[in-house]
């Protein structure tokens, strides 16, 4: 991978929520839209999100794919009220699925750091460290959406008080 490559990158914000709030919102695929910093959700129906080796189903729409597709996410780490990881793998309507590099490896975490019972320290992380070298993606492209999502996280969560 070339020195102009960022394979991890990630953006943080102080939230005046409980940890176990953030985390609630994160392991609810359904209430992902409503923090969705990208433009590019469109919504799930999948179940709360409960153990490693869950999956839930983002319906998603970019245009330079072709528009809607569906994105099947692989949760790898789950702590609750501290840390949420999943793997995105290319799903229906997406040019890719099916193909070897349908699951690159790459993955959006959530860390979750308490700072005392009303305030959380939340990052969110894009790994792509894990992506084969021919395949790799700056995750500099992503650092705008990331903030985007913080700051949708924080509204959502402190309208609710």
């Amino acid at each position: 991978m070339g020195d102009d490559i960022q394979s991890i990158v990630s953006a943080s914000r102080r939230i005046a929520a409980p940890a176990a709030a953030v985390f609630e919102l994160l392991a609810t695929p359904r209430r992902h839209l409503e923090m969705d910093g990208s433009g590019m959700l469109r919504g799930s129906d999948s179940p709360t999100v409960t153990a490693v080796g869950d999956v839930f189903v983002m319906n998603m729409f970019f245009a330079p794919l072709g528009g809607a597709y569906q994105m099947v996410n692989h949760v790898v780490e789950f702590e609750p009220g501290r840390r949420i990881a999943w793997e995105p793998e290319n799903g229906p309507g997406h040019p890719e699925v099916g193909a070897p590099n349908a699951r690159w490896g790459h993955r959006w975490v959530f860390d979750l750091v308490p700072e005392g019972p009303a305030t959380t320290l939340v990052t969110e992380t894009w790994d792509g460290s894990r992506i084969p070298a021919e395949e790799a993606e700056d995750g500099r492209q992503w650092i705008p959406s990331m903030q985007a999502t913080l700051q949708r996280l924080e509204e959502v969560l402190t309208a609710r008080k």
